[in-house]
């Protein structure tokens, strides 16, 4: 790679921080995000993801805009208009109605559009479906930039593969998809992440190839997650144990392993609905991903059913009865709570007139607020509760004694399946 290189990472969120302290290794990186609290932050040398540790961060930041090896963060655009390489990584959520929702894409484009150059690339991380970097992006690259695609600029597609909360399967350790908007510039995209993607990379023959690569992984778990939330449901009417079954089912050399569970998150949670949106926009109904979708939409209404059933059979008053959240992030050992399934259960839980008291030492109180108008607890040590439910498997809670929460006649339910038999319930 040229020593002049330069990169702008769009977007400092849990995909593009590790990816851009990884970049800084090796090349002059200006991290770009219009969030001013969060590169505030990150300049004082926190990451509030906890993906990156402040000791690893703190050793490729720089003070100021420079062109030498290292990361500077920044909300002022003025800042990356030096770069020749622009990865954007901002968020692609749904709306309320499960819509894709590309607004974040179209601004972060309209951004790099005003700095845009004559030999710049700009590549996209964003999980998206089928066409949307050369059909949505590109054209608001061109509009605002005022030059031509594929002959002043051009583009690429690296779908993102972070695993939040993975201390094992870092950025660096995840072989990444690589593509280009031409044969030529598919290989200096490959070549780029190739530099510094320890696992190696896989350059797809077209930005379609690698769009569609990337959407289908999250629905592929996503279906067979809801295939064993099914079973779920079936095996409990047939008082058969689950995670028995399936530890039994397991033992042939080509079952997969999934597991049932609550399906939220940025990822698993929102792609199929990408696929499925532009497969309808051509005519056709998906089913099977759209079935998944619904089945596992509705297992927090499920889980809190289950739960107010074991309440009843122990002779606890449902109305009125206090019971414990332990967790509210989308998933263990890890502060993000966007889209998380856990409030399903707390919004069916409260509907039966539970009182339902949330405790997550990661997650963070103003954010839950904010997204979901629910107050989270500091302290719960002294009390005790009519029912311990655990929703989120941190590590803090598998090293907690959970008996001391409870009273004499309290339930115990564990969402998760990690806490052993000495449970009155589990999913």
């Amino acid at each position: 790679m040229g020593s002049n290189l330069k990169i702008a990472v769009i977007g400092l969120g849990y995909v593009g921080l590790p990816l851009a302290r990884l970049f800084a290794t090796k090349y002059a990186v200006v991290g770009f995000d219009i969030n001013h609290s969060r590169v505030a932050s990150l300049k004082s040398g926190i990451d509030s993801t906890l993906e990156i540790s402040d000791v690893d961060l703190r050793k490729v930041l720089l003070e100021k805009p420079s062109d030498a090896v290292g990361l500077y963060c920044s909300s002022v655009l003025e800042d990356i208009s030096d770069c020749n390489y622009y990865v954007v990584t901002v968020p692609t959520p749904v709306d309320k109605n499960n819509r894709p929702d590309l607004t974040p894409l179209y601004k972060s484009s309209e951004a790099v559009g005003t700095v845009l150059k004559k030999g710049d690339i700009v590549i996209y991380e964003s999980t998206v479906y089928p066409g949307v970097t050369e059909e949505e992006c590109v054209p608001v690259l061109e509009r605002v930039s005022g030059l031509q695609f594929n002959v002043d600029f051009f583009v690429g597609y690296s779908p993102e593969r972070i695993n939040p909360g993975d201390k094992a399967h870092t950025v660096d350790k995840i072989l990444k998809v690589t593509s280009g908007s031409t044969p030529e510039i598919g290989q200096k995209v490959n070549e780029l992440y190739l530099s510094v993607i320890t696992a190696g990379t896989h350059l797809a023959p077209t930005i379609r190839v690698a769009e569609a690569a990337k959407v289908i992984e999250n629905s592929q778990r996503d279906i067979n997650i809801a295939f064993v939330n099914e079973l779920a449901k079936i095996f409990n009417l047939m008082n058969i144990d689950t995670k028995a079954v399936l530890e039994a089912a397991g033992t042939k050399w080509n079952f997969l392993p999934f597991k049932p569970g609550l399906v939220g998150g940025h990822c698993i949670g929102v792609d199929p609905y990408y696929l499925a949106q532009k497969a309808q926009e051509l005519g056709y109904h998906p089913e099977i991903i759209l079935a998944g979708r619904r089945l596992n939409d509705s297992m927090g209404e499920y889980v809190a059913s289950q739960i107010v059933k074991l309440m009843i059979k122990k002779g606890i008053s449902v109305n009125g009865a206090s019971l414990l959240m332990l967790g509210i992030t989308f998933k263990e050992n890890c502060p993000d709570v966007r889209n998380t399934k856990i409030v399903d259960v707390i919004a069916s839980l409260t509907d039966y007139g539970i009182t339902v008291t949330i405790y997550d030492p990661l997650a963070n109180s103003a954010e839950v607020e904010h997204e979901y108008n629910l107050e989270t607890s500091n302290e719960i040590s002294g009390h005790k509760f009519d029912a311990v439910v655990l929703g989120v498997a941190h590590k803090q809670f598998l090293d907690m004694d959970l008996s001391v929460l409870q009273n004499e006649n309290s339930i115990l339910y564990d969402v998760k399946g990690v806490l052993g038999d000495a449970v009155d319930g589990r999913l």
